[in-house]
């Protein structure tokens, strides 16, 4: 089997479309790790506190990301078909269902702090710290929502460098806000945790102002303008939820038990979740790599498929599944080099640094089956709208294996470290073997959407 494209213009537009997202994605991931740095420097309980606030605020950046990208399963095609109408109908579905699920989680954010913090964890101080965290964030949603859905739209059609250059600039408007209000610099008061929060929020607002004014305002590829979200949808509306729903489904089911799985971690104890705080911001950067192969990957197979080029389309998903696998041993050995020197740089429990070396071990084989999953489940075959096969996939294996295996031996054996993480992201592995033999079998092609607006699907 013929594993890598013969064309050079194809690399060079993964190349192009890869680059910003990943350094879209260092920008972001420099901002978390400068902010754990910060709050490490008042103790395990603020970083704790601020690390599983964020997990229920994940959940929602999971939803908005699958309303976004679900939408992008239509939009790239609709893009590669040239249907500008059915592309801006699309996008008008999207941002109503955003903003309606942006105002109630915001409602429940500000309305039940503690309730939420105590599904995570059962230590009032953990809970107290992260009380403060959710008061502020409870106002970043909205912005949140719309710039993370606008993003994967822009990203659909090929545009790529006003998302990176708004990265850019929120990377240090964070950067200085978190520093201002955390510490309690230039005449501010010391907030600490609710610093944090602070600091957060307003980049948000800046970010969307900055991805919000160019896409209602002068972006001329799509054309979309704010009169644009009155306009009738109902003849796109059950292609969406054909489509979209189960991208939103699998990505919000796959959100909850990501926070299942930090609430499994939240009763092991304030040094696990610590070290495993320190340990993912390692790992998200050495998996940046694969987020921006994996994003390219959904727009270039989704363009084709909207062209009408289907052989081309496979053949393009081969070569992404086989640069999926280098680049998961590439961030395996990544996370070996570089993490004993991140952790080092805290000043951590001898315990929190025993159990931050077991995940890191746990980690780098791990990734190199998160790297596969991630690219076939984000990228080519929901390129090909195979968003149904995504949905089992993400669900079944995470709810009925990983998190079970997780409780047990977390919660009931007391297992290793190195062994807990290996159970909770088992999923990894069962996912990157069941979506690989999906990708070679070629079913996922016949899900297509062309330019005229009809549909080709075999509802495998």
């Amino acid at each position: 089997m013929k594993l890598f494209v013969n064309d050079k213009t194809f690399y060079r537009k993964v190349v192009n479309l890869a680059v910003p997202v990943v350094l879209q994605g260092m920008l972001t991931i420099g901002v978390n790790m400068i902010d754990t740095i910060m709050l490490g420097a008042y103790g395990e309980y603020q970083l704790a506190g601020s690390s599983l606030a964020n997990e229920f605020i994940n959940i929602f950046q999971i939803m908005s990301m699958g309303m976004g990208y679900g939408a992008a399963v239509l939009t790239a095609q609709y893009w590669g078909g040239q249907n500008i109408e059915k592309l801006k109908k699309t996008v008008t579905v999207m941002l109503r269902l955003c903003l309606a699920v942006s105002a109630i989680f915001s409602m429940i954010t500000f309305l039940f702090p503690a309730q939420l913090m105590e599904i995570f964890t059962d230590d009032y101080q953990i809970v107290d710290k992260g009380i403060l965290y959710f008061r502020v964030s409870a106002f970043a949603y909205i912005p949140t929502g719309i710039s993370l859905t606008l993003t994967a739209v822009l990203r659909s059609v090929q545009e790529v460098r006003l998302p990176f250059i708004t990265s850019v600039i929120v990377f240090f408007v964070n950067i200085f806000l978190n520093w201002v209000f955390i510490f309690g610099n230039l005449g501010a008061p010391e907030l600490q945790i609710t610093g944090a929060a602070l600091g957060t929020l307003l980049s948000r607002i800046v970010e969307v102002g900055i991805i919000g004014g160019f896409f209602f305002f002068k972006d001329s590829k799509i054309g979309y303008r704010m009169r644009d979200l009155k306009m009738r949808c109902q003849d796109i509306l059950h292609l969406y939820i054909s489509y979209c729903v189960p991208v939103l489904i699998s990505d919000t089911l796959l959100g909850l038990g990501n926070s299942v799985v930090s609430i499994v971690m939240g009763h092991i104890g304030a040094s696990f979740v610590a070290a495993n705080a320190i340990v993912s911001q390692v790992t998200r950067m050495s998996t940046i790599l694969t987020q921006g192969v994996s994003s390219s990957s959904g727009v270039i197979t989704g363009n084709s498929l909207g062209a009408g080029e289907k052989k081309k389309a496979y053949e393009q998903g081969k070569t992404f599944w086989a640069l999926s696998i280098g680049l998961g041993i590439f961030a395996g050995i990544t996370i070996i080099l570089l993490c004993p020197v991140i952790i080092n740089s805290f000043q951590l429990e001898e315990e929190t640094v025993k159990i931050a070396r077991e995940l890191m071990y746990a980690v780098a084989i791990m990734v190199v089956f998160q790297s596969v999953q991630s690219v076939l489940t984000k990228g080519v075959l929901r390129g090909g709208g195979d968003t149904r096969f995504l949905m089992y996939a993400d669900i079944l294996f995470l709810w009925l294996v990983s998190i079970p295996l997780g409780i047990l031996l977390g919660l009931v054996w007391h297992a290793p470290a190195f062994l807990i993480y290996v159970a909770l992201k088992a999923d990894w592995m069962i996912k990157s073997v069941w979506c690989s033999l999906r990708m070679i079998k070629g079913k996922w092609i016949d899900h297509c959407v062309y330019a005229d607006g009809s549909v080709k699907s075999n509802g495998g």
